[in-house]
């Protein structure tokens, strides 16, 4: 959708129903990005210090199936209700505007819905997800020393870029507009605004499309398994032959 804007330069078809439905489905899909990032960063510190806890079957379902399945239903019926059965006439949409000009009736006359919007669901995972991954490198460098372990300087360092890196791709494309979001409730209507709709919530599509390359770091096994089968000309062959 955001491609096909890009590509006319105009919102088509350019009716309230699509833009309420565009909306609600990019919200909705945003939110469980980085929902599931928060719960997998918290979820990653029972997974290094205490995995046994997992082996109860009651704990297991508390603490990692149902946070998991939270993530997936909480935003899209929040968004239902604030964006698709949020009492609206449609005439508040700007067609020439991305994403019709992010003008959710909820963000133009609700403020306390759309500080509820922004603050918890789209600036507290984000932090959750940066102070979790960078706990986590102090905790493991802090329990080998405990332990009077070895301390590979060069596997630390490599873990905290990967962690790091994966903070900062939700730092960079939510921090931003989580301010200039915040500012336009509590300071002016007009903060940032411009700025905003022109450059900053632009920066979220970072997140979707860098994410996958990051994580991909985290996984050395599926790279050499990638640069193997592409550069290498590598083919799984099947050899056939009688019986």
């Amino acid at each position: 959708m955001p491609i096909y804007f890009y590509h006319n330069s105009y919102v088509i078809p350019s009716t309230a129903a699509y833009c309420t439905w565009w909306t609600y489905f990019e919200y909705s899909l945003n939110l469980i990005s980085e929902l599931l990032m928060a719960v997998i960063s918290i979820q990653r510190h029972i997974f290094v210090f205490q995995p046994r806890l997992l082996n109860i079957r009651l704990k297991r379902y508390v603490m990692y199936y149902f946070p998991l399945l939270f993530c997936l239903i909480y935003p899209p019926i929040f968004y239902l209700i604030i964006i698709v059965f949020y009492p609206c006439d449609g005439t508040q949409w700007v067609f020439s505007s991305n994403l019709c000009g992010y003008a959710n009736c909820y963000l133009l006359y609700n403020k306390m819905l759309s500080s509820f919007a922004w603050v918890i669901n789209n600036g507290l995972p984000s932090i959750i997800i940066f102070l979790a991954n960078v706990v986590l490198v102090f905790r493991v460098i802090q329990q080998k020393r405990h332990r009077q372990q070895l301390i590979s300087w060069k596997k630390q360092r490599r873990m905290a870029l990967q962690l790091l890196a994966i903070s900062s791709v939700y730092m960079i494309g939510w921090i931003p507009n989580l301010i200039s979001g915040v500012g336009q409730r509590i300071i002016s209507p007009n903060f940032l605004a411009q700025i905003q709709l022109d450059y900053l919530l632009d920066l979220i599509y970072i997140v979707c499309l860098s994410l996958p390359w990051v994580c991909c770091r985290l996984l050395p096994e599926f790279n050499k398994w990638i640069w193997k089968l592409f550069c290498s000309g590598y083919v799984i062959r099947n050899n056939v032959g009688p019986t």
